[in-house]
């Protein structure tokens, strides 16, 4: 069996250069479209629109609170993680890297088209216009970090630890659709943390586990054998925890 072609839908964090180097491995990867961050401004009044100044206020404190303390001090972790799983976190090749303001662009239809990929991987986008899902017949395969429908939203591992639901911290890769995180489930497992583990380390256990998930979910296109599910519900959309949120949920949960 040919080894299926796929293009990348990518963001600029690391699980998505992670996911690239991957499956590169074993896949033909035609091309990474990459997706620009959008403006912190445009970011702060969807945010505002959608959840309210208050829940938006406590959720930039726990930010700075991140950007201060929280990251760095679970950065050694993450760089062990890192290794011991073997994981890649160079940057995209520069050859195969097309930039876009945004996944909802015609310049992404325009290169869809133009590679006719077998698949279409998506990591770390914002949500996929309906418009971009047409352009092509490929599937498009979406890796989650959290079990869903569930955790749908974001930072779905330490939301379940949070709520002491550790048997649904895990990963999941899915068809996409227009809603968020509601497409069909291919494939869904859970992670194991330790008690050094924390908010910054979740996702890399998390992306972890999804590569051999991802890879057997194309391998099932090339074969023709997708057998797209329904998942764990009930289905509930997640975000970012506010600064009093984190608090609480380490001394209620013990998650950091």
């Amino acid at each position: 069996m040919p080894k299926p072609s796929l293009v990348l839908l990518g963001g600029q964090s690391i699980s998505s250069r992670i996911m690239y180097h991957a499956l590169a491995q074993d896949f033909h990867v035609l091309a990474v479209i990459q997706e620009n961050r959008p403006s912190r401004k445009t970011l702060l009044q969807r945010r505002v629109k959608k959840l309210g100044l208050p829940k938006v206020s406590g959720q930039l404190l726990f930010m700075a609170y991140d950007r201060l303390y929280l990251h760095n001090r679970q950065q050694k972790k993450i760089d062990e993680l890192i290794e011991r799983y073997n994981l890649n976190t160079q940057a995209f090749p520069a050859a195969i890297v097309k930039t876009v303001n945004s996944v909802n662009d015609p310049d992404t239809i325009e290169a869809l088209r133009r590679h006719r990929p077998d698949a279409v991987v998506i990591s770390g986008t914002r949500i996929i216009s309906a418009d971009v899902l047409a352009s092509i017949s490929s599937p498009f395969l979406n890796i989650h970090a959290g079990i869903t429908p569930r955790y749908r939203g974001v930072h779905g591992g330490y939301w379940a630890l949070a709520n002491g639901d550790r048997a649904h911290c895990g990963v999941t890769v899915h068809l996409v659709d227009t809603g968020i995180d509601t497409g069909a489930v291919l494939y869904q497992t859970a992670i194991d943390v330790a008690n050094d583990d924390g908010f910054h380390t979740y996702p890399i256990h998390q992306i972890a586990k999804a590569i051999p998930l991802m890879k057997q979910a194309l391998l099932d296109v090339a074969a023709n054998r997708l057998q797209p599910g329904i998942g764990v519900g009930p289905s509930q959309l997640w975000s970012h925890p506010t600064l009093l949120e984190y608090i609480r949920n380490s001394v209620a949960a013990g998650v950091r």
